[in-house]
């Protein structure tokens, strides 16, 4: 695969149970530390759930923050925060997608030529070669349906674990996996056949 694994979002840091409690209260500044804290996560997040170059990112890196602020007060802590919040960030990213399926909105020049990783420090013809690779895999994963996609991202370029993958969609361990197992056979097949990807990865 031509993408890294996507970094965690951010890890608790001491303060955020007093945080959480100020959130909870509707204080104003504290939802904006908190916005600042994990904005940058969840769109990074967003960009490999939905694809790099997206002109609807911002909208619907709003719409996570305004699910995550309108459903803090239910956050009673049984998970860690990052799950629960990369949690609506699925949700939020799922119901993008569906809409996209229904509008026939993807097209190949929706995807940036660029990856949301770091390609600045490549040379020119390196970089330029990840970007048509990155192009490539959206391609095949904007052809999958939406759940089989989530959990692909999950797995295959997260290198996350079915049973954390489970907490993270809201869906049992072997739905995941049969998921996943068809959206593998899905991918791959499609990529044995794509040029870019070099006659695609084995599975």
């Amino acid at each position: 695969m031509p993408l890294g694994k996507l970094s965690s979002i951010t890890d608790e840091p001491p303060s955020l149970p007093l945080l959480l409690e100020r959130c909870k209260t509707g204080e104003r500044a504290a939802l904006g530390e908190f916005y600042r804290a994990y904005r940058g996560d969840v769109t990074r997040n967003l960009q490999r759930v939905l694809g790099p170059g997206r002109g609807d990112l911002e909208d619907v890196l709003q719409d996570v923050f305004i699910e995550v602020f309108r459903s803090i007060g239910r956050f009673r802590g049984d998970s860690k925060l990052s799950t629960w919040l990369y949690r609506v960030c699925v949700n939020v990213a799922l119901q993008r997608l569906r809409k996209r399926k229904r509008l026939a909105e993807v097209s190949d020049d929706d995807v940036a030529e660029s990856a949301p990783g770091r390609i600045d420090s490549q040379t020119p013809e390196r970089g330029l070669d990840v970007s048509r690779r990155l192009t490539a895999v959206y391609r095949i994963l904007d052809e999958l349906a939406p759940k089989k996609r989530v959990v692909f991202i999950l797995h295959e370029i997260e290198g996350r674990e079915p049973k954390e993958i489970a907490a993270i969609v809201g869906a049992p361990v072997l739905t995941v996996r049969t998921r996943l197992h068809y959206a593998r056979k899905e991918f791959y097949a499609r990529a044995a056949a794509e040029p870019k990807l070099d006659g695609g990865a084995s599975s």
